[in-house]
């Protein structure tokens, strides 16, 4: 299908259409390893990567969705009871193209355990999981979820042999990309000078040892200042002493997956709904990964307004109803008034949704777009998964 066939909302002029976003080229390109999916809340975004992961499955890829939301819905469409740190299979799916689906949600605090485990000495790797620095560290910590996500991601890209697409659902709202920042962010709190910052007031002693740790302090989440005095720094100097080893490590791989994420192996698909705050956020993201040279693949729009009889206007709808609606008439002619009226409203929905989107393309022509239409209900099971990805893929 060219670009000009890509399906637009209804009454939209050819010489506005935006390319089409191909979604069944996309997932079976087998060059392309990574989809990440971002957005504000509430456009479908986990729906997106659910029904993306579901069709890419079905079609022979072998997919793990990786979600770094909280929230519970992708469990919920994919027919799981519950997702934690540990992918698992999704049941329910056709495999007969030899394809499979496994899902995960993002668990903070065990991914950084299996760091720790991974890369220290076994009598460090305990030292540091029971020290109370780490614990608030690991579950806390400004930055801890982003870096931890990078983390994950290459972990599970490791797994070559046993996925070969990973779809990743990010969290809403802006943080959704501030894991491209996890590197800078987390090595700062990591590196080198911050160690020696921490250290510095078992070199020191009196009131100039404590002026170093105050400004070191400064820079550590809130609920360290729970943790008292002496306590804190001895808690703090242990921390430090059994992980020395592995600071480099951590820079080292969250280093290695920001490239991998930049390469051509990675696709970014930014999903909004077709409200105005939603694609201004589109905007942003789409600026935001265009700055940090990420290979955009393109926008998917949700929810856009189905229009029954498009050539039913809704000035003339309007004039239909009043006809009909006039109160002699029989209650037959007074309900098919207020289908009339309803369709008027949902016409005009559609255009300035319509409307929207099309100043979205005009401001980004060079991206390619794939229209989602509204469903009749929400997304909970397979099936409505399948619908969604045949509206991807139109």
């Amino acid at each position: 299908m060219t670009a000009a066939a890509q399906p637009q909302p209804s009454g939209t002029r050819a010489s506005q259409a935006a390319p089409r976003l191909d979604i069944d080229a996309l997932i079976g390109d087998r060059a392309i390893g990574i989809i990440v999916c971002c957005g504000s809340g509430g456009v479908g975004k986990t729906t997106t990567a659910a029904a993306l992961g579901l069709r890419a499955a079905e079609q022979g890829r072998r997919v793990v969705v990786l979600t770094i939301d909280p929230a519970r819905r992708l469990a919920q469409s994919l027919g799981l009871t519950e997702l934690d740190n540990t992918p698992r299979p999704v049941q329910g799916i056709d495999t007969s193209a030899g394809g499979s689906l496994d899902a995960m949600m993002l668990d903070m605090k065990r991914t950084f355990d299996e760091v720790v485990l991974a890369h220290a000495e076994p009598g460090k790797a305990q030292q540091i999981l029971a020290n109370p620095f780490y614990q608030a560290v690991s579950s806390s910590f400004a930055g801890t979820q982003e870096y931890m996500a990078m983390e994950k991601l290459g972990q599970l890209k490791q797994s070559a042999d046993r996925w070969d697409l990973i779809i990743v659902d990010t969290p809403p709202s802006r943080s959704a990309l501030d894991f491209l920042d996890a590197p800078n962010r987390l090595g700062s709190f990591l590196d080198g000078r911050f160690i020696r910052l921490l250290t510095a007031p078992a070199k020191a002693s009196g009131r100039a040892g404590l002026k170093v740790f105050g400004i070191g302090i400064q820079m550590v989440s809130g609920v360290m200042t729970k943790i008292l005095g002496g306590q804190m720094l001895h808690d703090v100097q242990t921390f430090v002493a059994a992980l020395d080893t592995m600071f480099g490590g951590f820079r080292e791989r969250a280093d290695k997956t920001y490239r991998l994420l930049s390469e051509d192996e990675t696709a970014f698909l930014v999903v909004a709904s077709p409200e105005r705050d939603a694609l201004r956020e589109a905007s942003y993201f789409v600026d935001r990964l265009e700055a940090d040279g990420m290979p955009l693949s393109g926008l998917v729009v949700n929810r856009i307004g189905r229009v029954v009889a498009p050539g039913l206007s809704p000035s003339r709808a309007l004039a239909m109803a009043e006809s009909l609606d006039d109160g002699t008439g029989p209650r037959s002619a007074t309900n098919a008034a207020g289908v009339l009226r309803l369709h008027a409203t949902l016409v005009r929905q559609a255009e300035r949704q319509r409307e929207l989107a099309e100043r979205f393309s005009r401001g980004h022509p060079e991206i390619p777009v794939a229209y989602v239409p509204a469903l009749s209900q929400d997304v909970h099971d397979l099936e409505s998964l399948r619908e969604v990805g045949d509206a991807l893929a139109e």
